[in-house]
């Protein structure tokens, strides 16, 4: 799979290429009338501007950030939703440094505009900033909400490409840790928010796979309430197709990462293990996110898919409409790619610490996730 994926990659056309065809073109152009010359200059526009949509997001070598260390910076950012109590902060303050690490305040971090935390030029500043500041090894925003994808376009690739550093988020956040993977190759990762619980589940996930560059292997947990049952009952896979699959990881939030299709922030899912999860959605609206992947076709370039929880996502009304897993079955069975329902990776606890952009290798029957090589250099 890697080989044939390598020579794919190697048929796309290359900057040389692209010059070529513009040179061939316009010596095309010659000897045509004024109606043909304005028709052959609009396809040969609109060929050229393809031709280097192309190549903004899938050709981009995979840059992994520094492993983190004690006292390492971290710059909290508030990319997304408002944060409208200084207690929230002063929890997150105390989170951070319990790791052993040094908080940062992004000059915005507690603006606010509506249910923004500030306007999106003001928001995206500080993103740039924190990866253009020598002290800062890591991003933490402060929470989700919604308003990442807002920001997206005045965020500065050229210098996170040239400044990697670890940054984090789920839930909104997966608009801003996709982009920044897609447009420049980083490895970013699906993982907690600086409000979330940070019990030992959690820390420890986030330890191994940042501190320690650890290849984490990843499986559902049996629940404590489970313990004197004779059988599991929370946190149970479904397999809705057998088999082990390779390649890069990558996901989050399904109506983030739906909204974000057909747009240069998508990252290239050719080959790819694909997760999502979501909350507090109906199941007709799941039902349409998962078309809308189906018929961008999305789901006829992957490897692999793992559906995680959707929490408080309910019928509509009544059971006599089609359930969840009917709708997730719908879309991903006829794939006949390795593939299950029900993996503990969403709004739920503890949030795990998930690489994208990295390796791994996936078994659809136990429902594990293994990482192929570290995250972090």
């Amino acid at each position: 799979m890697f080989d044939l994926l390598q020579n794919q990659r190697k048929s796309q056309k290359q900057p040389q290429d692209l010059n070529l065809e513009i040179e061939y073109s316009y010596s095309s152009l010659k000897g045509l009338n004024r109606r043909q010359f304005l028709a052959a200059c609009t396809a040969t526009v609109a060929t050229v501007i393809a031709m280097s949509k192309q190549g903004q997001a899938s050709n981009e070598p995979i840059i992994k950030p520094s492993k983190l260390y004690p006292g390492a910076g971290v710059g909290l950012i508030a990319p997304a939703g408002a944060t409208f109590l200084r207690e929230d902060l002063n929890i997150v303050l105390d989170a951070v440094k319990a790791l052993g690490l040094v908080p940062y305040l992004a000059p915005h971090l507690m603006d606010r505009y509506g249910y923004l935390a500030g306007k999106d030029e003001d928001r995206a500043a500080d993103v740039n900033q924190f990866f253009a500041d020598p002290k800062i090894n890591f991003l933490l925003p402060l929470q989700g909400g919604w308003g990442c994808s807002r920001m997206l376009p005045y965020l500065d690739y050229n210098l996170i490409k040239k400044n990697p550093k670890i940054i984090i988020g789920f839930s909104d956040i997966t608009a801003l840790i996709l982009a920044i993977y897609a447009k420049t190759g980083l490895v970013t990762f699906h993982g907690p928010n600086g409000l979330t619980a940070w019990r030992s589940d959690q820390t420890q996930s986030f330890r191994d796979v940042l501190f320690l560059a650890k290849k984490v292997t990843y499986q559902n947990q049996a629940a404590s309430e489970d313990s004197d049952r004779l059988m599991q009952v929370k946190n149970r896979i479904q397999t809705i197709t057998p088999g082990k699959a390779r390649g890069k990881l990558i996901g989050g939030n399904l109506t983030i990462l739906s909204s974000l299709v057909g747009t240069p922030y998508f990252p290239d899912v050719e080959g790819a293990i694909l997760f999502v999860e979501d909350v507090g959605e109906q199941i007709y609206r799941i039902d349409r996110l998962m078309t809308h992947l189906k018929l961008a076709g999305v789901f006829d370039k992957l490897a692999g898919f793992i559906f995680g929880q959707c929490t408080r996502c309910t019928p509509d009304g009544d059971y006599s409409s089609l359930t969840l897993e009917e709708v997730i079955w719908d879309h991903i069975q006829p794939l006949k790619i390795a593939a299950w329902y029900g993996a503990t990776i969403g709004h739920i606890e503890p949030v795990l610490t998930f690489p994208i952009g990295i390796n791994v290798e996936i078994d659809a029957t136990t429902g594990t996730i293994q990482m192929l090589e570290p995250a972090v250099v």
